[in-house]
């Protein structure tokens, strides 16, 4: 009997190592997220001084649809060959039916898109007389797609680094473009869309090796059985995924419809302040996917998950809270004299920021259910949860805009998200039962919420430089309390054996 502690100890320090890996990977990946998201958002304050608000709205816009097409073009090929190649002997196989199927198919659809240019930018709100932009957009979809792949080898493999230099390089193309392009030669809205194929043509030559590795000695013999079996697993990722975009880019077209492109502008530019938020959203997901595959099968699997999800709830909760707290601060601080981080036509929407931090803070529990579906290999469900939180933000914009102008899309990301998260806990809970750690959960939203109270009861009673203090010292006080209530459960574990 006494040799039961020790075994319990000993599953919880390999427990514990494991979540260190995931952490390891996931800066490592994050590295290349991280520039590039920092780098984009770089892009914000240039864009707001160099573009109209009406500009911006359009380039607001037609990336929302790019985004949405971006899902139909790669219809889920990259989640199926994560899934077959991370079990088949012939991995080389699996890549060539995912990349030479998506090359074929995206030249016909692109092709297609590039015809109907004109009818497609009006359908989009943003005119005829922008139908080049449609053009160029085609080829930005394009090269995006036929990266997909190699990036997703490149996962499977974990080789981060690889991963992480490519995406930085790509992202540092795209920004020098930007700069180029709009404030040397002065293309307007133009520039953006070239300095994407720019960013999407430098990374597609840096993973040639990666598809020439697999491409070189000719098609391996082609399997009608191996196809059928990922295109199954593949398509409900596509409406999947079109319900899951809609949650953050149906608000756009929306807007356009009930309040113009200007104000499209405004909400962009402040909507881009949650980058920062899906900046840890992103990072784990690179990670977390192959992770949890290559676990699924321990003794241990669910107990670890359930490790992983209180981690990331109190790292995530500490960067929503610092991010609402401080960010209008600094956006309205003088940097350089009369620069502004945003340029001030476009304050009118800084009470947006805290929904989108929160919409993507509930979008990365959301991430951390998808053990349930992907491991059970019941993909379907993914569709009718994104299509239930695509519901929810299309009626809550077209409930709140018209009431309360563009925070009511703010709502609308937040409350989208939230009910996916809630579908998708329940359906993982009801295939693969994985025991959360409820309590020190409850703990750390009672903390966060209960900071994020205080501030909004004092913001009427203190003055703005009491209020910052505040502010800080709730930021502080965080990682104190959430790391007790986590240790706790750390202590408790390595004593009595037990979660």
């Amino acid at each position: 009997m006494r040799k039961a502690p020790r075994r319990h100890a000993a599953r919880g320090i390999f427990m514990f190592k494991d979540i260190l890996r995931l952490g390891k990977e996931t800066l490592v990946y994050g590295t290349s997220t991280v520039v590039a998201r920092l780098l984009n958002f770089c892009l914000v304050p240039f864009y707001t001084y160099y573009l109209a608000t009406s500009d911006y709205g359009v380039v607001a816009t037609l990336f929302a649809f790019i985004a949405l097409l971006s899902v139909v073009f790669l219809f889920g090929m990259d989640q199926s060959y994560l899934r077959f190649a991370s079990e088949a002997k012939d991995k080389r196989e699996v890549f060539q039916h995912c990349f030479y199927g998506l090359l074929c198919y995206g030249a016909l659809l692109g092709a297609l898109i590039y015809l109907f240019a004109r009818p497609l930018a009006q359908l989009a709100g943003i005119g005829e007389e922008n139908a080049h932009l449609m053009h160029l957009a085609v080829f930005i979809l394009f090269l995006d797609m036929l990266n997909m792949i190699p990036f997703t080898k490149l996962r499977l493999q974990r080789r981060a680094w690889y991963f992480a230099g490519v995406r930085t390089a790509s992202i540092v193309v795209n920004v020098a473009g930007n700069v180029l392009f709009i404030a040397v030669f002065h293309l307007g809205m133009a520039s953006i869309f070239w300095a994407n194929i720019l960013g999407s043509l430098a990374s597609l030559l840096l993973l040639s090796p990666i598809v020439w590795e697999e491409l070189k000695g000719g098609f391996c013999r082609f399997s009608p059985a191996l196809e059928k079996h990922m295109l199954r697993f593949a398509w409900p990722f596509v409406p999947a995924g079109l319900a899951s975009l809609l949650v953050s880019v149906i608000d756009k077209p929306i807007l356009v419809q009930l309040v113009g492109l200007s104000e499209v502008g405004v909400y962009q530019a402040n909507f881009k302040i949650g980058v920062f938020m899906m900046l840890i959203v992103s990072m784990f997901d690179q990670a977390w996917r192959p992770f949890f595959l290559s676990h699924a099968k321990d003794a241990n699997a669910k107990p670890l998950f359930a490790r992983v999800l209180t981690f990331f709830t109190a790292f995530s909760a500490w960067v929503l809270l610092g991010l609402a707290f401080l960010m209008p601060d600094i956006i309205k601080s003088d940097i350089f004299g009369s620069f502004h981080l945003i340029s001030p036509q476009y304050w009118g929407g800084l009470h947006v920021i805290p929904l989108v931090l929160a919409g993507y803070f509930f979008y990365g529990l959301y991430i951390n259910f998808m053990v349930g579906p992907v491991i059970t290999k019941r993909t379907r469900v993914l569709m009718w949860i994104t299509l239930a939180g695509a519901a929810t933000s299309i009626a809550v914009n077209l409930l709140a805009v018209p009431r309360v102008g563009i925070i009511g899309a703010g709502w609308a990301v937040a409350a989208s998200y939230f009910v996916m998260a809630c579908c998708l806990f329940a359906f993982t809970q009801k295939v693969y039962g994985v025991p959360y750690e409820y309590a020190r959960l409850a703990l750390l939203a009672l903390l966060a919420g209960g900071m994020a109270a205080w501030v909004c009861m004092a913001a009427d009673n203190f003055s703005p430089s009491h209020l910052l203090d505040l502010k800080v010292v709730l930021l502080c006080l965080y990682p104190l309390l959430a790391g007790l209530i986590v240790l706790f459960g750390k202590i408790k574990f390595f004593k009595r054996g037990s979660l």
